[in-house]
């Protein structure tokens, strides 16, 4: 489904209304050109029971891990038995035997405006960028136009529980040029969250900035303090910056105040966090260091970026996150694993069995990370007693199901987790070719999102899950 948003605004507004958002702390109003030279402004509760929340009252988290360039099909899928319960877990898969009875493998479940259809080529951009959204991304370097996408849907409805609304986490870098997949913009490439049509939610890929951006700088014993600080001084110079918007704005024209009110809305959203903040109080403090930056071992820096998302849950700070562990047309090394080609290079395998091979063993290397993450949520205990990974829907997927032929049809997809009760896991089940975007209904429905009718190329709820 096309959208009819509004085109986008520049990508540098893009990155000062993201500035604003992630940092807060040093705000000034644009330059007005009805002004002359450019102007500088600058200064260094609850809801209703049930929401969001398990049967037992522990909270009902929701996260996406996203894993680039598809997978080998024949070494992905499980054997099928008899009953969807009798299963076997073939090579990519085979990490997950210990926690079989916590995970769903969802086969039949498609993707279908990744497809090429008359934009041709761009298959990589459609993967990432349509994967959460369900919508026809309009193909062009700066006219970006994509659709919410479902994380955000959920965060707008529950996300003033919790510190945060969502969490974006990545194991990739962040692109900040135009074009990348045959003119596709990089916003589509590089996110899987959009706040908007227009609005990707960029994704944080140091695991100090999400640990200090959660809990504060310092070490334990004080973090508190300096959150309560932080938030202070932003407090005051939101002030400033608005008294200062007001007297500005009697003298600007009306394109000027079109651009002051467009920047104002990323201030606004700034105020929103700290009203947010001041209302739950002081923040968690984690009895462990800061996170020193991004780790040299690509297996650590994974590991420790899943760990950001388990204490975020952990501490209630979200209850909605997304992880990138790579974009579509990730050519990364393996070198590791004695594996020196890019991975994307080596999924347009054309059926060459030692390709095939090594891009089957990759696969399995995401599958080992992801079921070392389930581990740790199974074995950390949640308030209600039982485990954060009962209380928790982990899809795993990729957006791609077969990269050498770029197919976007029975996509590799496990939902992990017991979704507090509400998921009935331990099975593979194949839902015959439904849009994925069905899932994302039934999920939004169980956080109790409200008046969500349809979403992408939805076509009703997806049952049996």
């Amino acid at each position: 489904m096309k959208s009819s948003a509004p085109a986008s605004p520049s990508l540098a507004a893009m990155d000062r209304r993201h500035f604003l958002k992630g940092l807060g702390a040093c705000i000034a109003l644009p330059a007005f050109t009805s002004l002359g030279a450019g102007r500088l402004g600058a200064a260094g509760a609850a809801a209703g029971p049930g929401l969001a929340t398990t049967a037992t009252g522990a909270p009902l988290r929701t996260a996406f891990v996203f894993f680039p360039n598809g997978a080998i099909p024949a070494s992905f899928w499980p054997t099928a038995g008899n009953t969807p319960s009798e299963f076997k877990l073939n090579p990519t898969l085979a990490p997950l035997e210990p926690l079989r009875r916590h995970v769903q493998i969802l086969g039949g479940l498609d993707q279908a405006n990744a497809n090429a259809g008359p934009d041709g080529g761009g298959d990589h951009a459609r993967g990432t960028g349509v994967f959460l959204t369900g919508v026809r991304l309009n193909k062009s370097a700066t006219d970006v136009r994509a659709g919410i996408s479902i994380d955000q849907a959920m965060a707008n409805q529950i996300g003033h529980l919790t510190r945060f609304s969502s969490l974006e986490l990545t194991c990739d870098l962040n692109r900040k040029s135009s074009g990348c997949d045959s003119n596709y913009s990089c916003a589509y490439q590089f996110n899987v969250s959009w706040k908007s049509a227009t609005t990707p939610m960029t994704p944080e890929n140091n695991p100090r900035q999400v640990f200090e951006r959660l809990f504060g700088q310092g070490g334990p014993g004080e973090r508190s303090h300096y959150v309560q600080a932080r938030m202070l001084a932003r407090r005051s110079v939101l002030d400033f910056v608005m008294e200062d918007a007001k007297r500005t704005q009697r003298r600007l024209s009306g394109d000027d105040r079109e651009k002051l009110d467009q920047y104002l809305t990323g201030v606004r959203d700034v105020e929103a966090r700290i009203q947010r903040a001041e209302r739950f109080g002081a923040s968690p403090d984690p009895d462990m260091p800061t996170p020193v930056g991004i780790p040299q071992s690509h297996a650590e820096y994974v590991d420790l970026m899943y760990d950001m998302m388990l204490l975020a849950f952990k501490t209630d700070s979200t209850r909605v996150a997304t992880m990138m562990l790579g974009h579509d047309g990730d050519n990364r090394s393996f070198s590791h694993m004695g594996i020196p080609e890019g991975h994307h290079d080596l999924t347009h395998h054309q059926n060459n069995p030692e390709r095939i091979e090594k891009v089957a063993r990759i696969d399995r290397w995401y599958g080992e990370r992801f079921a070392a993450f389930l581990q740790r949520l199974e074995s950390t205990p949640d308030v209600d007693g039982k485990s954060l990974l009962h209380n928790t829907r982990i899809l795993y997927g990729s957006g791609n199901a077969d990269g050498n032929r770029h197919s976007h049809d029975n996509l590799p997809l496990v939902l992990a987790g017991g979704g507090g009760g509400l998921l009935t896991p331990g099975r593979y089940v194949q839902h015959g070719g439904k849009p994925l975007t069905n899932l994302f209904l039934s999920l939004a429905d169980q956080v109790g999102v409200k008046n969500l009718d349809r979403f992408g190329d939805s076509t009703g709820r997806l049952t049996n899950v």
